[in-house]
Formats: structure tokens, sequence, C-alpha cells
């Protein structure tokens, strides 16, 4: 170890090996920050396809040029069908490996500044939206097929999703939160605390809607799971995944006649811009969606414009002839 001093402070500079650099962030992120695993999992891949493809055996490998050229070599890899990787996949890496060497700094191991990570410019993000006539036709699709029905256990999956879809609607939780949820929920009261990313709790809110489905779902179940919502053989119940919440979705939006892409994360865009529409400002939203980032939920502010645009239809040019 040799000690470098600058003006400022002093860092120190340590033959330390890059994987086992790796292994520390990795424990850090998981244990400190509170990652997922499977975030954690995502930034070990992410970090050892850089390694591998730049020759990284210790920390001083690390450098801009090595790093200009792992960008070079992902815009060149095939992504989905024949086109490149994309540009959101591409900045994943970057985003990996900027966390690392800020882990570095944190820990005054000389490598390249995190500032010299720069991501690559993406379009706007596009929403997946549905019509207020398509949601309220998805939204009433399981109780439809319910009233149809005549095999109790189909029934209950039946009044299974229209819980999960009046849920969603209501709060806005993203998918994996609302698989997280416990049968234990206070029908009671008209809010409820979810942790979701980064392990952060945040509040949300029943509408009565919600809370009547899911109250008509749990006195029709007959397990004793301790999730909220089961999916399997009656016989063999399990928790329900992001996956098969996605599969039933998929039945509901064609009975519903909704011809376009229609996935779990929609009733979460519907969720906010049904609020911004009906003038809720976007910092409520934020909170509400849990972005820890303003930035995240600017993607709604369109739904905003057409009110700009009545008060400039409304109030300008009225002074002249």
């Amino acid at each position: 170890m040799r000690r470098k001093k600058s003006a400022h402070n002093i860092c120190y500079t340590y033959p330390m090996k890059a994987e086992d650099a790796k292994r520390q962030f990795l424990e850090y992120i998981e244990i400190e920050r509170g990652r997922a695993v499977k975030t954690v999992e995502n930034y070990d891949r992410y970090l050892s396809r850089y390694f591998e493809q730049m020759g990284v055996k210790g920390i001083g490998d690390i450098s801009e040029q090595n790093v200009r050229e792992f960008r070079l070599w992902l815009n060149r890899q095939k992504g989905s069908g024949s086109d490149s990787m994309k540009r959101r996949t591409q900045n994943y890496y970057m985003i990996a490996l900027r966390a690392f060497l800020k882990f570095l700094r944190k820990r005054d191991i000389e490598a390249i500044s995190p500032e010299k990570i720069e991501l690559a410019k993406l379009p706007e993000r596009q929403l997946d939206l549905i019509t207020s006539a398509e949601l309220e036709r998805l939204l009433r699709a399981p109780l439809d097929a319910f009233a149809k029905e005549t095999d109790e256990y189909k029934k209950i999956a039946y009044l299974r999703d229209a819980a999960i879809l009046e849920l969603l609607f209501s709060t806005g939780l993203r998918v994996s939160e609302l698989c997280a949820l416990n049968s234990d929920i206070d029908l009671s009261r008209d809010e409820m605390s979810v942790r979701g990313k980064g392990e952060k709790v945040r509040v949300v809110f029943l509408s009565p809607a919600a809370k009547n489905a899911v109250r008509d779902y749990l006195k029709a179940r007959k397990d004793m799971e301790e999730a909220l919502f089961v999916d399997g053989r009656q016989d063999a119940p399990h928790r329900i995944t992001p996956r098969d919440v996605q599969r039933h979705l998929k039945t509901y939006v064609a009975r519903a006649g909704i011809t376009s892409v229609v996935t779990p994360h929609t009733l979460r865009h519907a969720f906010a811009t049904d609020l911004l529409s009906n003038g809720a400002d976007i910092r409520s939203v934020q909170q509400l969606l849990g972005h820890a980032s303003i930035n995240t939920t600017q993607i709604y502010t369109h739904i905003t414009d057409s009110h700009l645009r009545e008060i400039h239809k409304k109030f300008h040019g009225k002074n002249r002839e």
C-alpha cells in the first residue's frame, strides 16, 4: 500500500483485485444500501461482463479508454430481433459501473472518477395507456366472467382477479409490490403501508371499490396461505407471481376487446394519469408512486398539456382586433 497526499485529503492506492472489490461492493449494496437481491444479481452480471470483456484484473485496469471501448462493444451487440442492444440496456451497465466507482471513492480506493461515466441520451419514454372506457371494461371483465361461472373454484379465481385489478388501479402499486402483500390487510382503513424499491416504505390508499373487491375475495377463499393473492391448483396454492398476474391480465384484456398492449404497469400509468388529469400536483403523484426522483414522474407531464392548451386558448390574444 502506498499513500498519496493531496492538498485536500489523503487517499490510498491498494493493489486490490477487481473481483475482491466487486464482492465487497455487492455486499455493501445488499446489506447497507438495502438493494433487492435481483438488483444485486444484475449489478454482478453487468460488472462481470465489463471485467471479462476488457480484461480487468485489478482496480488500476479500469480506465476511461476501456470504458469507452466497452460502450462501443455493447452498442454493437445484438439485441432483440435484428436490432442492436437498446441504449436503455446499455445504460444499465454504465449505472452499475458508476455505482461501483462511487463505492471505491467512498472507501478511498483510487480509481477513475464516477463522474467520467456518462449515460447515453434516451428518447422520451412512451407510455402504454388505455382509454377510460377500456379501463372500465377491463376492471369489469373478471366480474362479468364470475356472473356466468358455475364452478366454485373458478369463481374464486375471478374474484381474486377483480381484486387485483381494482387494487392496482386504486394504489398505483408495482406488480412486485402487489404480489408481496399478505392477507392480514386491514380493510377497516383507507390506507396501508407498502415496502417498495430500495426497501422504502410508503403509504398507498384504497378506494371503496378496491376494498370491497378484496373483501369479497378473502371471504370466498378456502386456503390458509399467508399471501393476499394466491394462484395454482386448489390443493396446492402458492403466492401469486408477477408472471401469473400478467398471464391472467392478458385474458381479461382480450375479453374487454382491448387491442393495445396492456401490462400490470399499464394500470400504474392509469393511476398516475387519472390523478394528474383531475388536478393532482406532480409532487404528490411522485410520492404516491414511490419514485425516488421527480424526473421519473415527469413522463406524465404530457397529461397536463391539455390543461395548458385550454389556458392558452382561453386567455391568449384577447386584446387583438
